[in-house]
Parts: C-alpha cells; structure tokens; sequence
C-alpha cells in the first residue's frame, strides 16, 4: 500500500507538471488549448485540498508535533487557492483577469506545496508509524476514487477555527507524537 506522504507527493508532481502544461497551452496562443490545461488543474487543485482536508490532516492533528501550525496554514492556503480558482471560473479563459486569478492559484498552490514538503509531510512520517502512513494511504486512494471527476467536491472555503475544533483531539497540542 502506497503511503499516504508519498500519495499526497504524487499530487504535487502531477500539480507542477498541469502548470507546465499550462505555459505550454499559453504559447501556443489557442484559447481552446489553455482552458483544456486548465479545466483538470483547477479540479485536482480543488479535490486535492478537499482529501487532504478529510484524510491528511486530521490524522496529523492526532501526531504531528507542530500539526496545529501546520494545519492552520494549510487550511489558508487552500482557502486562498479555492478563492483564486473560483475567481478564474468569473472571467473568460486567457484574458488578463483570467491569468491574473490563475497566477495567483499557482503563486499560493507553490507556496503550499513547499510548507508542506519542508514542515507537514515530515513531521507526519517521523510520527506516525509506518501502519498509520499505509492505512491513510488506503483511506486517499478511496477518498480519491469516490470523488474524481464528480461534481460532489464544492470548493468551499473553510473556517480554520471550526477545522481545528472539529479535528484536533488534544494530540497536536501536546506534542504527542506516535514514534517509529
């Protein structure tokens, strides 16, 4: 079973490679060509914070040392994604308005993908034994298969307060990790 650091990772790449993907449709100068880079992207940014808003993060609220942190900062970023994705979803692809919201998805999905790496993914490997790591890996994978390419996702804004009291059970506070 793939590990769930290592799933959310594989995300990250594809995420990277459909921005590329966009450079490449907006040098061929075809409307056409950049708003079929962009219709996949936008979905994966979208279903892409919604698993790890439902599989990730709770978990690491349970054994993440600094999960708490780390938690708030994802939730905001990907509130500021959600809010530039939508924002490009009001404008016609390819004018400036439209880049102008889709640069502002790729500047904060960087941001995010780079916390991530360098403070969440770690601090859940070193904390949660390599069981936990498989079985949320499962848990994505399901997550995943549910909902890709239906429109049950809703990017939806989230209340970091309300995510927090919802999720954390005590673990993060107290800096309890599991150990390997």
């Amino acid at each position: 079973m793939p590990d769930i650091t290592r799933l959310v990772l594989l995300d990250h790449e594809d995420l990277r490679r459909m921005f590329a993907d966009l450079d490449d449709a907006q040098a061929s100068g075809e409307v056409s060509a950049i708003s079929a880079a962009w219709k996949p992207l936008a979905e994966l940014l979208d279903l892409h914070a919604e698993t790890e808003e439902q599989v990730f993060y709770p978990r690491l609220l349970e054994v993440g040392d600094h999960a708490e942190d780390e938690t708030e900062d994802a939730i905001k970023d990907h509130n500021k994604i959600r809010d530039a994705v939508r924002d490009a979803g009001q404008h016609e692809v390819g004018t400036d308005e439209w880049w102008e919201a889709v640069g502002r998805a790729r500047t904060e999905n960087s941001k995010h993908v780079g916390e991530e790496e360098r403070e969440a993914l770690p601090d859940f490997r070193l904390n949660a034994d390599p069981n936990t790591l498989d079985q949320l890996g499962l848990r994505w994978l399901e997550y995943r298969a549910a909902h890709e390419g239906e429109p049950d996702i809703v990017p939806q804004d989230k209340s970091v307060d309300e995510y927090l009291a919802e999720h954390d059970s005590g673990g993060a506070s107290s800096g309890g990790g599991a150990g390997r």
